[in-house]
């Protein structure tokens, strides 16, 4: 195994902080914006700090590819875009790239145990990402977002599924990294279902000491638990705001949350 090489960039200082100012264990600012896209049945624009995201779902609906289509449960399609804009690098990626692929791919195993797919039998939802910024915590955003977009559309979930990365810097655990810390820091993205205390991913790409790993698993599941309070309180705002406007019989507002999430 391989240990945490010394930076050019301070991730940690000597008082406890890190390069954005936040503490070890503390997670960045969340908002969340729900709102309609197009002939999405729900879209919500998830912002982790200074990562966004707009995810879209549409469905359930007849399968475009009838060969594709299961007899006995719908099919999750998930695509993801990225923004040539959302990074400093200027880069356009097309459909077909790798990265974007795995993405895509991660997302929808990640859901296809947590949707009942068994009560919409030969149809498909379509689950459409859109990374508009990215600073750290791409797939943790991506599954939050998704997870909301799901439920606001009405998909029945068998439990909410919340996602967080954390690292090590030399015998330090950390929290929800962004761009620079995760450039240089073993990290690992965990995703929880919270209700059920089940995992419902765990995926790193860098190699981490196995009692690192422990602690940051804990942490992350911690964390888990703390984004399910606020990502809960979002979709009962705008449930209620709903309910409100078919009282009135005026259409509902788009409605943004915005959220203050403390160290833990």
């Amino acid at each position: 195994m391989v240990g945490t090489t010394s930076s050019r960039i301070e991730i940690l200082n000597d008082g406890g902080l890190r390069s954005d100012g936040r503490r070890q264990y503390e997670l960045r600012d969340i908002t969340i914006e729900f709102s309609l896209q197009g002939y999405a049945d729900a879209s919500v624009t998830f912002q982790h700090g200074l990562t966004q995201v707009l995810v879209s779902v549409l469905g359930p609906h007849e399968a475009k590819i009838r060969s594709q289509t299961a007899h006995d449960r719908a099919i999750i399609n998930v695509e993801v875009n990225v923004a040539a804009f959302s990074t400093g690098e200027r880069r356009k990626r097309t459909r077909g790239d790798k990265r974007l692929l795995e993405l895509a791919s991660t997302i929808k195993s990640t859901f296809e145990p947590v949707v009942q797919t068994h009560l919409y039998p030969r149809s498909q939802i379509d689950i459409f990402v859109q990374v508009i910024q990215q600073d750290g915590g791409l797939l943790p955003a991506c599954i939050n977002g998704a997870t909301l977009a799901l439920a606001a559309a009405g998909i029945p979930l068998s439990d909410f599924v919340c996602a967080v990365t954390g690292g090590v810097h030399s015998a330090s655990s950390l929290l929800d990294l962004n761009t620079l810390e995760e450039n240089d820091v073993p990290h690992v993205t965990v995703a929880i279902m919270p209700r059920t205390e089940r995992v419902a991913l765990v995926t790193m790409e860098t190699r981490l000491r196995v009692e690192s790993f422990e602690e940051i698993f804990k942490l992350a599941i911690d964390a888990g638990k703390v984004l399910y309070v606020e990502m809960k309180a979002a979709l009962q705002r705008r449930t209620h705001t709903l309910v409100m406007a078919l009282g009135s019989g005026s259409k509902p507002a788009t409605q943004a949350t915005v959220f203050d999430v403390d160290e833990l």
